[in-house]
């Protein structure tokens, strides 16, 4: 793929392909249990069941990502081995998120659909995620030009994933939801997005031009031993998957619900706040995206982290502190809060790009004590980490809304919302009925949702903070004497021949 006008085509139409599938990320991972409460009123066990449910399917997500890359790689179309699963993946996805934001079922029947249809996302969305990624290699042989590639879609991707992420509450609750009550607005949003995602991903389907060499390599078969053997023979993975696991399940709390429960309890229903709240609070990971290898060469991985941990401690403090004494839904207080969680996440994040390095990292070293350098297998530990993660933060956030009664109110407020949907109370007593059901939380509600998102995610990435710096020992002056002696082998070997 050395032909610069091709070069140039697939620099725009390949990250323009997956605007509208990150979209449909956003909207699913991080909203479909913001959706669930506040449209359908749930008892105890159905909670629990969701609960389960949603943890089940993304473990099972996470072991699905080797099996699939796994049948991508031996599949063979005149269409190449990609774009005959992102086609399928994307519409199929969209149609099951489109029918799980629209259906009218409630009570048990919406909790059978609701399993259907999570473990059906679980498989339809990684059919075009491990394809979408797994295709940049055959886009160009250059290292230079690979980066390009995914760095212009990440960029893209983060666009689709911020423009659902601040629309979505805008568009959902409060004053502006679409059709007057978060049923409608949900189920308008999700058809918007599911018809985009499909015929954004168009773009890469029609315009992009893969090398196709693969076609006629032999594709040798996958060993689960030698995925296990990588994984538990490396002391140094193996503690830098636990320490990731660690940091990352404190680090999703808050998008993963509780931030938006508290923000709708503590300031009132309105998803303008939320997305205010959520947009400000990413913004440090953008300053991250683009400032971090700068920051990188003038100072060392772990000096970084003991920074990054003082200003995310600050972040949980600013958060803990303003919430607990000052008044209920004063703007001081939501200010307070959302600056101390921009400072709390930018801290996080860059545990986040550190966390990657350090996988990395552990390639070369995986070269010099076991011979092989394995490195699909060990980049493939990101993505594992992560969805177990996922599923272990649903398990945590769903105890947190048990422990302090959540679904008392949250129901009332989705009784509301099916009032308005089915014209028994007007649009306009909506704001009144649900004002006086946030009037009803209990303080205690509140505080303990507040404590919950700051001090177990502070105390997570402090456990993640002295780990790392105790256990993981491939900093940069180790990381250069394995590539160094690595080097001197090759070159040894190579006198020898």
């Amino acid at each position: 793929m050395n032909d610069q006008k091709t070069k140039k085509r697939n620099l725009w139409f390949y990250p323009l392909g997956t605007v509208g599938r990150d979209a449909i990320y956003q909207l699913f991972t991080n909203y479909i249990f913001t959706y669930v409460l506040f449209t359908r009123e749930l008892t105890a066990a159905q909670l629990a069941a969701i609960t389960g449910i949603m943890v089940a399917a993304r473990i099972f997500d996470a072991v699905n990502d080797p099996i699939m890359g796994n049948i991508i790689e031996r599949t063979r179309t005149k269409w190449g081995k990609f774009k005959p699963w992102l086609l399928i993946g994307i519409i199929s996805t969209s149609f099951v998120v489109a029918f799980i934001f629209n259906t009218k079922l409630q009570g048990w029947s919406f909790i059978w659909a609701f399993g259907i249809v999570y473990f059906l996302y679980s498989l339809t969305y990684t059919m075009h995620d491990i394809s979408y990624w797994g295709m940049v290699p055959s886009l160009s042989e250059d290292a230079d030009a690979r980066n390009q590639f995914t760095s212009r879609a990440t960029l893209f991707a983060g666009i689709g994933g911020t423009l659902a992420s601040i629309l979505i509450p805008v568009l959902t609750a409060g004053a502006y939801a679409i059709g007057g009550n978060a049923q409608t607005a949900y189920g308008r949003i999700a058809l918007i997005i599911c018809i985009l995602a499909p015929l954004f991903m168009c773009f890469l389907l029609f315009g992009v031009r893969e090398n196709r060499n693969y076609s006629n390599e032999p594709v040798p078969p996958v060993s689960f031993k030698k995925i296990i053997d990588t994984f538990t023979k490396n002391d140094q993975l193996m503690w830098i998957a636990i320490i990731f696991l660690i940091q990352q399940l404190g680090n999703g709390l808050i998008l993963g619900g509780i931030g938006s429960t508290y923000v709708y309890f503590e300031f009132g229903y309105e998803g303008g706040l939320y997305s205010i709240f959520s947009t400000i609070g990413m913004m440090a990971t953008a300053f991250l995206m683009i400032f971090y290898p700068m920051i990188s060469r003038k100072i060392h991985r772990k000096p970084l982290m003991t920074i990054m941990t003082v200003i995310a401690v600050i972040g949980y403090v600013l958060m803990l502190l303003p919430g607990l004494i000052l008044p209920t839904a004063s703007m001081v207080k939501f200010w307070f809060v959302t600056i101390g969680y921009m400072l709390s996440n930018f801290g996080q994040y860059c545990f986040y790009l550190i966390m990657m390095i350090s996988i990395f990292n552990t390639v070369e070293y995986n070269e010099l004590t076991r011979g092989t350098r394995d490195e699909a297998i060990i980049t493939s530990l990101r993505p594992f980490v992560t969805k177990l993660a996922s599923a272990l933060i649903i398990a945590l956030i769903n105890l947190s809304y048990i422990v302090f009664k959540v679904l008392d109110k949250t129901n009332q407020i989705s009784a509301i919302e099916q009032e308005v949907n089915a014209g028994t109370i007007a649009e306009s007593e909506k704001a009144a009925a649900i004002a006086n059901v946030i009037a009803g939380v209990q303080h205690s509600q509140t505080v303990g949702l507040l404590v919950f998102m700051t001090v177990l995610p502070c105390v997570l990435m402090l456990v993640s903070y002295f780990l790392y710096k105790k256990k993981f020992i491939l900093d940069e002056e180790k990381y250069e004497e394995i590539c160094n002696e690595l080097e001197a082998k090759k070159l040894g070997a190579n006198e020898e021949a």
